[in-house]
């Protein structure tokens, strides 16, 4: 008897349309700003490649199921592409499209040699087994094999993926070329020839961020208020490392809600054990001294130093951006802030350090990630967060010089930096007949 077959597709397309729309809104004032000429524009906005997938997968109970699976490469004049694997129910091509090509800025904004790529497949990981989930890793990279590689794109993890899954990457790549690579995937463990610090390295990089634009201000991180919004990787690091440094987390939000703290703030060390538990914040009201808000949007409106949306795209519209009382926006998302409402909150004086230079360590990470394999060789924690504080360092501040030259803000200047790289990377390499 033939197993059934059911499919997937994706759905989910009507807030990747206006991320897309900020993206390219912000390349172009960038665009403006260096005089690019036409032809320069060609070659570096759209993505080189684009790739749709079907995945047949035999699922537990024997019937077959298809699954769509994407992987864009935007950019390689700078170095093989490098981007996650996001695994979601509301993966689509635009949106994948969108990721890479924030990818390609981000490496060149903090100067590492690699162009921007994404991958996607649509699909609901909670609702799949183990087995399920590792035949659906292995089909999605059989099926990319011929455009993946060390040297032409290398995946990571994403929404929806982790380095179990990354684990899974790696095996069916070296299996299916008959070599041991490594270097063909990263966010792996380190079992797997993973590097140390990777986990909490895009928290640490915002860390980074915030110290330098304290540094700038003429401030000290110790003591500033902080509220973020999203508790999971990006989130939770962030609060934790913070926290350390001497901040004081005011209010935190997760998919359960907001939930904000008293004169001393939160807990961070008692929320991070309540998750590991839990799952999520839900109910941590009830063992904390915290209060649960009705919106949990409302996190974002808190009277704070530093705003952290951590969480998901089109957060800040125009809708709550007149209520943002942070005097500094630290993205730890990718386009947690529409276009409209990054030129409104400009006009008020709010800094945003913006998502490319912000979230950048996880990347970052992932490319010393990349040499250590290469090298066959490994380094310590410390040794990477030095590597890691240093590169984020240099890229802040000249994202910062860059917005003093052009009497604009981070979020221009960073765009700048990054198109600047890509077009002189372009421009010397010239074009092949």
């Amino acid at each position: 008897m033939e197993p059934t077959v059911n499919s997937d597709s994706s759905q989910g397309k009507v807030a990747s349309a206006g991320v897309f729309n900020s993206a390219e809104r912000h390349f172009d004032d960038a665009a403006s700003i260096l005089a690019l000429t036409p032809n320069q524009v060609a070659i570096v906005k759209r993505p080189r490649r684009s790739v749709i997938v079907n995945l047949p997968v035999r699922m537990d109970d024997g019937s077959i199921r298809i699954f769509e699976g994407f992987r864009v490469l935007h950019n390689k004049a700078r170095g093989p592409g490098k981007g996650g694997i996001r695994f979601h129910p509301d993966v689509n091509l635009e949106e994948v499209q969108t990721l890479a090509f924030w990818m390609t800025f981000k490496c060149a904004v903090v100067g590492i040699p690699m162009g921007g790529a994404k991958g996607g497949v649509v699909c609901d990981p909670s609702r799949l087994s183990d087995r399920e989930m590792e035949n659906l890793t292995r089909r999605y990279v059989a099926e990319l094999f011929e455009v993946l590689g060390p040297d032409v794109d290398i995946p990571a993890p994403d929404v929806g993926t982790n380095a179990r899954v990354m684990g899974w990457v790696m095996d069916t790549y070296c299996m299916q070329a008959h070599r041991h690579l490594p270097s063909v995937v990263t966010g792996k463990s380190i079992y797997l020839e993973g590097s140390a610090g990777r986990d909490g390295a895009t928290g640490r990089g915002l860390l980074y961020c915030v110290r330098r634009w304290a540094k700038h201000s003429g401030r000290t991180v110790r003591g500033l208020s902080i509220a973020i919004q999203g508790f999971g990787n990006v989130g939770s690091w962030s609060a934790r490392l913070l926290a350390e440094d001497g901040c004081r987390i005011v209010g935190l939000s997760d998919i359960s809600g907001a939930y904000v703290g008293g004169e001393d703030g939160i807990d961070v060390t008692a929320a991070l054990d309540y998750v590991q538990r839990h799952r999520s914040l839900a109910g941590f009201e009830s063992v904390a001294r915290v209060t649960k808000l009705k919106n949990s949007k409302e996190v974002l409106e808190l009277p704070v130093d530093v705003l952290v949306p951590a969480a998901l795209e089109n957060q800040i519209t125009r809708d709550n951006a007149g209520r943002v009382k942070a005097k500094l926006v630290a993205e730890g998302a990718n386009g947690p802030i529409d276009y409209e409402s990054d030129r409104m909150l400009a006009e008020r004086g709010v800094t945003v350090i913006p998502d490319i230079l912000c979230n950048a360590g996880g990347v970052t990470v992932s490319y010393l990630e990349t040499v250590q394999n290469r090298m066959g060789y490994y380094w310590s924690e410390d040794r990477v967060n030095a590597d890691l504080e240093e590169i984020i360092n240099r890229a802040y501040d000249h994202v910062h010089e860059t917005a003093i030259a052009y009497k604009t803000d981070l979020r221009r200047a960073a765009y700048v930096v990054g198109i600047q790289r890509v077009v002189t990377a372009s421009d010397h390499r010239g074009l092949y007949a």
